[in-house]
């Protein structure tokens, strides 16, 4: 058994130590090693990581796809979307794991035609950034309020209070997601209106 083998039985085991785990500098390093002893061993290396990532994306981590998954598991058993929440959630804490990351988050929760009209990541960075948004981010606590609802859409009240104490709300509509694809059935935010700043009392 080679030594490639023998490391990959140690970690899938849980025998290798977690200190010993390498960054993306000592797997490319790895990973020439064992291109040099055949492409057979690079291919398996390969093969090992992919699973692995594959393996660490499915985690219930909200950036990632397992998160989605638990989200979308709630709408299917309670019927009721869950993305505002989510989203308010995400621009509550939005540099929490990473710098914008909540923004992102409420990115990935977007519908299709939202994305269309906002347009990419970056100018959807920009747009939450700006005047008519900016005050979601971090704010300090928010509630939501259903207007009306049917099989297919749902409107909401949004009420939150920003950094500087001022509260302000927002209609929230969402969506299911008919067309076929891995976001069928889900809940996908289309539209949200321009605050209606409400002062520091309600």
């Amino acid at each position: 058994m080679s030594q490639v083998e023998k490391s990959n039985i140690k970690l899938f085991t849980g025998q290798a130590n977690v200190n010993n785990l390498s960054g993306p500098l000592s797997i490319a390093e790895f990973s020439g090693k064992s291109l040099s002893m055949g492409i057979v061993y690079f291919v398996y290396l390969m093969a090992i990581l992919s699973i692995s990532l594959g393996v660490l994306n499915l985690l219930p981590i909200p950036l990632l796809d397992g998160g989605h998954l638990v989200y979308y598991t709630i709408e299917m058993i309670s019927g009721k979307p869950v993305p505002i929440k989510i989203q308010l959630v995400a621009l509550m804490n939005n540099d929490k794991k990473f710098e914008d990351s909540g923004i992102e988050q409420t990115w990935n929760f977007a519908h299709p035609n939202n994305k269309k009209n906002t347009g990419p990541l970056p100018n959807f960075k920009m747009m939450i950034k700006g005047n008519s948004y900016q005050m979601l981010l971090n704010h300090i606590s928010h509630t939501v309020t259903e207007l009306g609802s049917s099989d297919n859409w749902a409107q909401f009240e949004v009420v939150i209070l920003d950094k500087e104490k001022i509260y302000h709300k927002f209609n929230w509509q969402v969506e299911k997601f008919t067309l076929e694809g891995p976001l069928q059935g889900c809940w996908l935010t289309t539209v949200v209106s321009n605050p209606i700043p409400l002062g520091s009392s309600i």
